[in-house]
């Protein structure tokens, strides 16, 4: 069996880390590469670092920042936002990275995904898919891009599939819904795009409690739960998180 993943995530617009709530509203909430190292340091599995605004901007990911975050950690490092070719990403790779997130650049030009993962491997190219359910059928959720910006009326679970297929070795998957909100993951979404995939999914939006975290690892079957706001904001640590899934007989590698 594979480890559980815990995995913090860095928003990061104008050189600074923010959060908000279902993508809007956005605070700041400290220097990437200070909490990049504090995460690191307490025991996160892997760190997230997303240039939010670098699509929506039509710019590269800012490769400095990606440098010298990536100098400071010493765990697993996929970097996200902008990636609109196979040099952007040999780029941030080479910058330090040791993954890339295609969103965007992967539903306007699905091949990216295939290309990607053929000239650097599969477990390099994670796909983010930002999710929100349908108004008219809360059962059915669509794929939004440019940041939660655009609905492309992609089904989440059919996009998926198709993201599988083209070769991604992973999924990011966010609930618009809960992002931000600590009320909870969307366990459904999650469910449903986990039982349909057979590649690791990582469970984003609405962490708000240890319980949060043990449910979408378990009821959810996520492989991985990324955090932001409760570790921004310092309700929880990397180390208390970890002892209480570890004392609830989940597989999670003990902090360092």
């Amino acid at each position: 069996m594979v480890a559980l993943r815990l995995i913090p995530c860095l928003d990061v617009a104008n050189g600074r880390v923010v959060k908000g709530v279902n993508f809007v509203n956005l605070r700041d909430a400290g220097d990437p590469v200070e909490l990049a190292c504090r995460y690191s340091d307490e025991g996160a599995d892997e760190l997230v670092f997303l240039d939010i605004k670098a699509t929506f901007e039509n710019r590269k990911t800012l490769i400095d920042l990606v440098s010298r975050t990536a100098k400071t950690v010493k765990i697993p490092f996929t970097v996200g936002g902008g990636i609109n070719s196979l040099e952007s990403i040999n780029e941030l790779l080479r910058a330090g990275a040791d993954k890339v997130s295609l969103n965007s650049a992967a539903v306007k030009n699905p091949k990216i995904i295939s290309l990607s993962s053929q000239e650097y491997g599969s477990q390099c190219i994670v796909v983010a898919i930002d999710a929100r359910r349908k108004s008219s059928n809360p059962n059915r959720w669509e794929v939004y891009v440019q940041g939660g910006r655009i609905n492309t009326k992609l089904d989440v679970l059919d996009w998926a599939k198709s993201v599988e297929e083209f070769g991604a070795g992973e999924i990011l998957l966010t609930s618009m819904d809960g992002d931000g909100t600590q009320k909870g993951y969307d366990l459904e979404l999650t469910n449903q795009v986990a039982r349909a995939v057979n590649i690791p999914v990582i469970a984003s939006g609405g962490a708000g409690c240890v319980e949060d975290i043990y449910e979408v690892l378990t009821k959810g079957r996520a492989s991985a739960a990324l955090l932001a706001s409760l570790l921004h904001d310092q309700k929880l640590t990397i180390r208390e998180i970890k002892s209480f899934l570890i004392n609830k007989e989940l597989l999670i590698r003990p902090d360092y």
